[in-house]
């Protein structure tokens, strides 16, 4: 089996540094195609499916930083069929009658395949839902015709760490003086900061011979140069083999996950503090935390709005529901079926009304709410509409602070930079489980102790 992949290159403003691959038993080659650069694994016998990593580091920088050099510019003619070139030639007849230069022609064609204008040849050119990368190539073979180098590039956006990123595209033309970028949307030459090219051409990312279609998951994850400089120099320099381990070295989306699960601990300690010192009454052991994540995801003013919406929801019904006379099990899961019916709702509404924040609902875990609905009205049973509210309330109040621990960037890095501190959250964890004084909210509850008898 050999598999064949594009591997990114130094470009404007960004460094690619510390290149590593993990692929056991596979054997290496790299080399230049064109303006890109492939890496190829080969093995001789495979069995079962095969999971490859490959990582990198992006360093940005001032303008030109890490500049690679460049190919010279070629005009590039592609093949077209007799109504695809009329079609084409249409869009450029037009373009050019509405622009003074490359410039503006470029983004006078975009316009015409990006729907801003759309037209009947450009409807011939794409057909139906074209992608953006289709719309593209579509535009590079326009621009040969113009008699203009361009051609298409891929790459990622690198401001925000994400678990699946998706490639992006765009255009590249040369003016005459150089490589002039141009996105899909037509709004004139220039890209993003966080862009990064990672190769250009028609070609795809990546091809495989003698096996199926490869599954490629792109993670971006930010990392502060101190830390990586740190890691690098302990790995270059220290003798003892176990000071070179470091959760850096994980694969890139393994890493998002631990940045997540080691900021958990420090949720879950807040709680028992709140709980045990102050005396703060939440629904259930960790739910406050796990709301919390759901909050990292939704946003604070968005979730705590959704997470009312379906908590009071799904207990009017479950009051209704007392009224069955139903068990215990299926009372459990009729309220998680109203609790998903409410999820799916407020989804749709959300999308109706154009409110992006609202269809992050789906990310509430549908079981602790359910759990939470149980409870809020066994307490309402029990113990009186206020208390129920008081306690839910507290759990509100909790998952908020939470939040705000669990958001923290500092404390993101601290935590994933040096998992140890975990030992000291766990010894302050211990000790707190040895306390049994008064809480700071039965200071009000007993004051009248503190008063003279006489």
């Amino acid at each position: 089996m050999s598999l064949s992949f594009h591997l990114p290159q130094n470009a404007d403003r960004f460094a690619v540094i510390n290149q590593s691959f993990v692929s056991r038993g596979y054997g290496i080659s790299t080399r230049d195609d064109g303006p890109n650069r492939l890496a190829t694994l080969t093995i001789r016998k495979e069995q079962g499916k095969q999971t490859l990593y490959y990582g990198f580091v992006v360093l940005r920088g001032e303008s030109g930083t890490g500049k690679a050099a460049d190919d010279e510019p070629v005009v590039r003619h592609f093949k077209m069929s007799d109504p695809e070139r009329a079609a084409a030639e249409a869009i450029i007849k037009g373009a050019e009658a509405q622009s003074a230069d490359t410039a503006s022609f470029v983004v006078q064609v975009l316009k015409r395949l990006s729907g801003a204008q759309s037209t009947q040849p450009a409807a011939k050119l794409l057909g139906q839902k074209a992608t953006t990368r289709e719309t593209m190539a579509v535009a590079a073979k326009i621009m040969g015709l113009a008699g203009l180098p361009a051609r298409t590039v891929h790459g990622i956006g690198l401001g925000l760490d994400r678990r699946h990123a998706q490639f992006e595209h765009w255009l590249e033309v040369h003016d005459g003086s150089a490589w002039v970028p141009f996105r899909a949307d037509a709004t004139g030459p220039g890209l993003a900061p966080d862009q990064f090219a990672w190769w250009r051409g028609p070609a795809p990312f990546a091809k495989i011979t003698g096996g199926d279609l490869p599954q490629v998951v792109t993670t971006v994850n930010r990392v502060r140069t101190s830390t990586l400089q740190v890691v690098r120099s302990l790995g270059e320099s220290a003798k003892d083999p176990l000071l070179t381990w470091s959760l850096y070295s994980l694969p890139l989306q393994t890493q998002l996950v631990f940045r997540l699960l080691l900021v958990v601990p420090l949720g879950v300690f807040l709680l028992v503090v709140l709980r045990n010192v102050v005396g703060v009454k939440t629904f259930g052991t960790f739910m406050p935390v796990l709301i919390a994540l759901a909050f990292r995801e939704t946003g604070l003013a968005w979730g705590i709005m959704l997470f009312t919406v379906v908590v009071a929801g799904g207990l009017l019904v479950r009051l209704y529901l007392e009224h069955l006379k139903l068990l215990l099990v299926p009372r459990l899961a009729a309220v998680l079926i109203v609790v998903i019916m409410l999820m799916a709702v407020l989804s749709l509404i959300s999308h109706k009304l154009g409110i992006v924040s609202g269809l992050s609902v789906a990310l509430f875990p549908m079981v602790i709410l359910t759990m939470t609905i149980e409870r809020m009205s066994v307490v309402w049973d029990e113990r009186g509409a206020m208390e129920s509210l008081k306690e839910g309330l507290g759990s509100l109040i909790v998952a908020v602070l939470c939040f705000y621990a669990l958001s923290a960037d500092a404390i993101e890095h601290l935590a994933f930079a040096f998992p140890e501190l975990l030992l000291v959250l766990l010894a302050a964890t211990v000790l707190l489980g040895r306390y049994s004084g008064y809480r700071l909210t039965e200071l009000a509850r007993f004051r009248v102790l503190g008063g003279r008898q006489g």
